[in-house]
């Protein structure tokens, strides 16, 4: 008897940068600058709001979409914040963006719909589009400042074209998409049957003043999905919180794989959430824009060439020049120089690396010492 399994789990890998990470944990003394994951704490207000639900007795069946009040919360913050406006019948809370992004694409694909992925990018963009049966479609960027060319896009644009996903700021190279590079999509876009899924788990931590999302395009609000966590902006990666936002009709058939796969958000978690949107993260920001600063000054004066970033806590360094693939040079400077960062060939795009600045200042101050050493060797 020969047991079969799907065959869209079949052909994924596990993420390369969980299994790069776990080289580098298991390096004795190695320093890890790899994980987007900041090094601060959950704001105190927000882990204060969590324990008053348990201790309210708030474990039980939440509604599948999210409380009442939560959505609310959201429906008013996103207004505030960002000048969007999605009722609570058009937003749902999800397990984490990773979820939002599952959902929406497993809603919205058939099999062999294609998805468009501007590279570099975070690989699970990649794999749930597979995990889905949709086909990824690459669209690299590093030859355009990672800014996305409108001609480039029309020609990866096919009728099985489903659709794109935007990521701004983007992961891995923290670069925002212009308004330029967002008119020249729009025009591309505008008349297609093509969704827009925007990831926008970074817009929170920004550093320039005329940051503008692709959602800002009301005529095309009937295919735009925006995608949201609370993660990254409140130093909640384990609690794995994050919402979605869409057109009513989308909204619909969304939550019914939200609802068969996960049911709802975890009761008590919710009014932390609350907390959370009302949390005033500007002293972490200046935290990681003064790292920004000291980690970008650094790779300058190595010689290493790296776009500066405008958002995100990243920095995509291109290594072309030392004539190494990615995966090569990043073990040979693990093993030589006990610091790990990312080959940028697990976001699509080779002959780069990815740092993650969201570390300590002592630990990216020693990780910069022993890349400047290991370069130094070369």
């Amino acid at each position: 008897m020969e047991l079969t399994l799907n065959s869209a789990v079949l052909g994924v890998e596990l993420s390369g940068i969980r299994q790069f990470t776990g080289l580098v944990k298991a390096t004795p003394g190695a320093v890890q600058l790899t994980i987007g994951e900041p090094d601060l704490n959950t704001p105190e207000v927000v882990k204060e709001a969590a324990k008053r639900a348990l201790d309210n007795n708030d474990t039980h069946y939440p509604p599948g979409n999210g409380k009442p009040e939560m959505l609310q919360a959201i429906s008013e913050f996103e207004a505030r914040k960002h000048g969007l406006h999605y009722s609570t019948e058009e937003i749902i809370t999800t397990i984490g963006a990773t979820e939002g992004l599952f959902t929406s694409l497993f809603a919205i694909l058939n099999p062999g719909d294609e998805v468009i992925i501007p590279t570099p990018a975070f690989s699970l963009y990649e794999s749930i589009t597979q995990l889905c049966r949709g086909v990824p479609v690459a669209l690299p960027t590093e030859k355009n400042h990672f800014q996305i060319d409108p001609e480039q896009l029309k020609a990866a644009i096919t009728p099985k074209t489903k659709a794109i996903i935007l990521t701004s700021p983007n992961n891995p190279t923290g670069c925002i998409y212009t308004k330029k590079t967002l008119d020249g999509i729009h025009e591309v876009l505008k008349d297609l049957p093509i969704f827009v899924l925007c990831d926008e788990v970074y817009r929170q931590l920004i550093y320039v003043e005329d940051y503008m999302s692709f959602s800002a395009y009301e005529d095309m609000r009937d295919r735009v999905i925006i995608i949201q966590s609370f993660s990254k902006p409140y130093a909640m990666t384990g609690w794995r919180i994050g919402y979605l936002m869409a057109d009513a009709p989308i909204l619909d058939r969304i939550q019914i794989m939200h609802q068969y796969s996960v049911v709802s958000v975890p009761a008590f978690v919710q009014p932390a959430c609350m907390a959370a949107l009302e949390y005033d993260n500007t002293a972490d920001m200046e935290i990681f824009h003064r790292r920004k600063a000291y980690v970008y000054g650094r790779l300058q004066e190595m010689g290493l060439e790296v776009q500066e970033p405008e958002g995100a806590f990243y920095m995509f360094i291109n290594i072309e020049k030392f004539g190494m693939d990615s995966v090569t040079f990043c073990t040979k400077m693990l093993k030589e120089g006990l610091v790990g960062l990312v080959p940028g060939v697990y976001f699509g795009t080779e002959g780069y690396m990815r740092l993650s600045y969201c570390y300590s200042d002592e630990m990216l101050k020693e990780g910069l010492n022993r890349i400047e050493q290991f370069v130094k060797s070369l």
